[in-house]
C-alpha cells in the first residue's frame, strides 16, 4: 500500500477548504484517510451542506473520530504526513500540548513523533496571545502552521479559485504537484 496523506477536518470556519482538499488529492491521484471531528462535521453541515458520509467518496478510508485504535494513531502505519484543515484553535491548543483525547489529536501527535510533516491550516482572526503562543510552540515541534491566506497575485476570479490554490499550496507542503496551480513568477 502506498502512503497515504491524512486529513483532519477540525470545527473551525473553512470547510469548503477541507472539500477542495479532498478534491484536489483525488485530481492528482493521492490517497486520503479522513478524521472528521464533531465539530468538524457541524461546520461541514452549515457551510457545505456535507456531513462526513459525503466526504467518504473522496477518500480511501474514513476513521470514526472516538476510534483511539485506528491506523493512524500508530506510528507504524505508513504515510505522507497529516494536514488539519480547517484548524480551530481548540484542536491547536491539543495538539500543542500533546492531549490526544480522539483520533485526530492522536494522528497529530504520532505524525510529530514520527517526524512527518505536520501541516495546520489554523482558521482565526483575530489571534490571541494563547493562541500565537500554540502556533509558536508547534512550530518549534516542526508543525507548519499555514494560515489559509490566499495569494492575491494569482489574481483569482472567485472563491473557489482561491479555495484550489491554497489547497494547491497544501499539496505542495507534501511534495504533490497540483495541475492548474499558480506560482510566483
Amino acid at each position: 500500500m502506498d502512503a497515504r496523506l491524512v486529513v483532519g477536518v477540525s470545527g473551525a470556519s473553512g470547510a469548503p477548504l477541507a472539500l477542495r482538499l479532498l478534491l484536489l488529492a483525488q485530481e492528482c491521484g493521492l490517497g486520503v484517510e479522513l478524521i472528521v471531528t464533531p465539530g468538524g462535521a457541524r461546520t461541514l453541515r452549515e457551510e457545505c451542506g456535507l456531513g462526513p458520509e459525503d466526504l467518504a467518496q473522496y477518500a480511501e478510508a474514513v476513521y470514526d473520530c472516538a476510534d483511539l485504535a485506528a491506523p493512524p494513531s500508530s506510528g507504524s502505519h505508513p504515510t505522507l504526513g497529516m494536514a488539519v484543515v480547517p484548524c480551530s484553535m481548540k484542536t491547536l491548543a491539543g495538539i500543542a500540548s500533546g492531549y490526544s483525547e480522539n483520533l485526530l489529536l492522536r494522528a497529530a501527535d504520532v505524525t510529530l513523533k514520527e517526524g512527518r510533516k505536520l501541516v495546520l491550516a489554523v482558521r482565526e482572526a483575530p489571534l490571541s496571545a494563547v493562541h500565537l503562543r500554540n502556533m509558536y510552540e508547534l512550530a518549534r515541534f516542526g508543525a507548519v502552521v499555514f494560515p489559509p491566506v490566499p495569494a492575491w497575485y494569482a489574481k483569482p476570479q472567485s472563491l473557489e479559485e482561491a479555495e484550489r490554490q491554497i489547497a494547491a499550496r497544501i499539496l505542495a507542503q507534501f511534495g504533490v504537484e497540483a495541475p492548474g496551480a499558480p506560482c510566483w513568477g
